[in-house]
């Protein structure tokens, strides 16, 4: 097999997912799913939000949000018309979430360490 079969099969590795009891109904929290952080997705969230590794900016995790956030069955759950309410979310939440997704692994796995 070549590198890139191997990368391409490495990069469909099970998704993550970050629990987000805000979201959530019935006293259940909201299960998000996302998969790897890539770098072709940094490179887009580059040119959406210049400098965004030097000063990490809340629209950038809301981008980060809508690109990556997905439900149990892979569907996004947010688009771009999205984001103003996205932004209207309590800062620490944005973070904690956007956070976890650029992250290998998920928060309940760092939790673990």
């Amino acid at each position: 097999m070549s590198l890139a079969k191997r990368l391409a099969a490495r990069q469909d590795q099970k998704r993550s997912h970050i629990e987000v009891a805000e979201w959530g109904e019935d006293d259940s929290p909201l299960l998000v799913y996302y998969g790897p952080f890539l770098a072709m997705e940094m490179d887009k969230i580059q040119r959406k939000n210049p400098n965004f590794l030097q000063s990490i900016s809340l629209a950038g995790m809301a981008d980060i949000i809508i690109m990556k956030a997905e439900d149990v069955n892979g569907e996004k759950l947010f688009t771009l018309e999205d984001k103003p309410t996205l932004m209207r979310e309590p800062m620490g939440l944005i973070t904690r979430i956007a956070g976890a997704m650029m992250s290998s692994e998920s928060v309940e796995e760092q939790e673990k360490n």
